[in-house]
């Protein structure tokens, strides 16, 4: 593949993405983001037998517009089954409510973790719904989609409101901790921070001044033929492939 040959841009990571929503208890037909409660983004690696429950602050996905926005968000849980995180996603025990039916489907595609010089971006392209309509639109789910992802420090402050609230840390083992050294934020080279429970993450939709506090270079970059070539390989594996579903759920 010709983005895996080239030492500019280096594929990471690919597999299955799921968008979710969780309405509010009271709000089965939610009219709005205020409406919402929680909005999701579900990693399923290929070929591995994990699922990635990540949930993304601001209750949608971060857009371009004034110099690119920043989203705050967390790993909520890694399950092995998506039964497992449907059940963690809805806030519901085991026994009760069993059909998972406050949790809805928002989006289902192909992602990529990629490595571009000193940065990671994550790139999707959506397989359904066909037709993105008001909900993709109030979640900012494009067809395809690309934004820059770092992981923070745990030991490092976080700015008021935004955060998790208690100091319970991700489990991280002796070599990734070692990546931080004294830095606020690193880049998710290693896609296995991902797979800790509370790793706190921040996703970038274009570029702007965050750059020298997370100590990567988020200078705009012209595209170039090897980024061309991440969505041309998602576009590929989309038609080659139907996802299976998480979970059964109604398109809204």
């Amino acid at each position: 593949m010709a983005t895996e040959r080239r030492s500019k841009v280096h594929v990471l990571e690919r597999g299955d993405l799921f968008f979710l929503y969780r309405p509010n208890r009271d709000r089965y037909e939610p009219g709005g983001l205020l409406d919402i409660r929680r909005f999701y983004m579900v990693l399923h690696p290929q070929g591995q037998g994990r699922f990635r429950l990540i949930a993304i602050g601001k209750k949608k996905l971060p857009g371009f517009d004034d110099g690119g926005q920043r989203h705050w968000g967390f790993v909520d849980g890694v399950f092995r089954t998506p039964e497992e995180l449907r059940q963690a996603a809805a806030g519901i025990p085991s026994l009760i409510d069993s059909e998972g039916e406050n949790l809805r489907p928002a989006g289902e595609g192909v992602y990529a973790l990629v490595l571009h010089g000193n940065h990671t971006h994550l790139a999707y392209v959506l397989e359904l719904p066909l037709i993105p309509g008001e909900v993709q639109e109030a979640f900012n789910i494009k067809p395809e989609g690309r934004f820059v992802i770092a992981v923070k420090n745990p030991e490092a402050t976080s700015p008021p409101g935004v955060g998790l609230e208690d100091e319970r840390q991700p489990d991280f083992p002796r070599e990734l901790w070692a990546r931080f050294g004294d830095r606020r934020w690193v880049s998710v080279d290693q896609p296995e921070f991902l797979d800790y429970e509370r790793a706190e993450l921040v996703l970038i939709g274009g570029r702007d001044d965050l750059g020298e506090d997370l100590g990567i270079d988020l200078k705009a970059h012209p595209e170039d033929e090897e980024t061309a070539e991440i969505f041309r390989v998602l576009h590929m594996e989309k038609s080659e492939r139907t996802i299976k579903p998480l979970f059964k759920g109604v398109w809204e």
